[in-house]
């Protein structure tokens, strides 16, 4: 035998050795236990032959299916699901609602809000408007030439900034052009929507230009509120028609609206004007909040600018703050 081989063999002959003095030393108990040693290998042996791949010497791997190399990246989700952003009022309303009743409610002092729409055609009237106290709201219209310019220039002064959107009317008044209307494909009115809104810089919400059918119609107005909520912007309902649907929806996609108690000058006589101007102070005491509406009217400014100087044992607010109140007093009544 040469030398190479005698070194491969030394393993046996060492096993050999080792078995004789096990024999020798140990007897009958190492012969019993021989069978056993030997099937106890040989098992193991069988099992580590027979595992899956990966599954020898206690690892564990996932099998690759046939067909498919080993990715060496880490796993991605196809549709990602792009959590919305919680609307700015949102917080600001659970927390009232956490507070219980707004102070209105508890014999605090009522709070008005005041918002004066139709602006950016009448030059002459918007710029009077603007100079109202900047707690007054003013919306324009959105196809007003003059309307970006105007907007950008009221949001500088400190006014809250709507888009007056036209929509449908129960009559056949023309509220202008880019009218939401009912019957329109959802895609349509997102559209029509969109263009309204980048027409007024600097804008907080909206309110409905004319709307008495459109308003009451909550299958178009669903395209109008995922629009909304998609940009955070609140709905302040004009209160055109009876029958509106504009709670109904803005609850569901999660936009805040609340809508006007008085308009200030369907009837534009002065007698008339600062009657509803009384009617707007005993509503907001009698409720804690009221909101009302009012025109770039000759008379409606000159009147709301003197009765505002005046203290009628009401609290001009922004129209954020009285619709988040108005929001705060419907949860605290509903849960009495």
């Amino acid at each position: 035998m040469d030398r190479a081989s005698l070194i491969r063999r030394i393993p046996e002959i060492a096993f050999c050795v080792l078995f004789g003095a096990g024999l020798v030393l140990g007897g009958a108990a190492a012969l019993a236990g021989t069978p056993k040693f030997l099937e106890a290998v040989v098992q193991g042996i069988a099992a580590e032959s027979a595992a899956p791949d990966g599954l020898a010497h206690g690892v564990a791997r996932f099998a690759v299916p046939q067909g498919f190399s080993e990715s060496h990246y880490t796993p991605q989700v196809l549709y990602p699901v792009t959590p919305s952003t919680m609307p700015e009022w949102l917080p600001r309303a659970i927390l009232d609602m956490q507070r219980g009743p707004p102070p209105a409610l508890s014999g605090a002092r009522p709070v008005i809000a005041i918002c004066i729409d139709d602006l950016g055609e009448d030059l002459a009237g918007t710029d009077r408007a603007m100079a109202l106290p900047e707690a007054v709201a003013l919306s324009f219209l959105p196809f007003a030439e003059a309307t970006p310019f105007l907007a950008d220039a009221a949001a500088r002064k400190g006014h809250l900034v709507l888009a007056h959107v036209p929509m449908q009317a129960l009559g056949l008044e023309d509220p202008g052009p880019m009218t939401l209307t009912t019957g329109m494909a959802p895609n349509e009115i997102a559209s029509r929507m969109s263009w309204n809104l980048t027409r007024v810089p600097g804008l907080v919400g909206i309110n409905n230009h004319e709307g008495s059918r459109f308003t009451a119609d909550a299958v178009g107005l669903a395209p109008v509120m995922a629009t909304l909520r998609a940009r955070h912007l609140f709905f302040f309902d004009s209160r055109t028609g009876p029958d509106s649907a504009v709670p109904a929806a803005a609850r569901a996609a999660g936009v805040m609206t609340a809508g006007r108690d008085v308009f200030l000058d369907d009837d534009q006589r002065e007698a008339a004007v600062s009657a509803q101007l009384e009617i707007l102070a005993r509503e907001a005491k009698r409720r804690g909040v009221a909101i009302a509406i009012g025109h770039p009217h000759d008379a409606t400014l000159r009147l709301l600018k003197d009765w505002l100087a005046h203290d009628h044992g009401v609290t001009l607010v922004p129209l954020d703050e009285a619709m988040r109140r108005k929001v705060a007093r419907d949860i605290a009544i509903v849960g009495r």
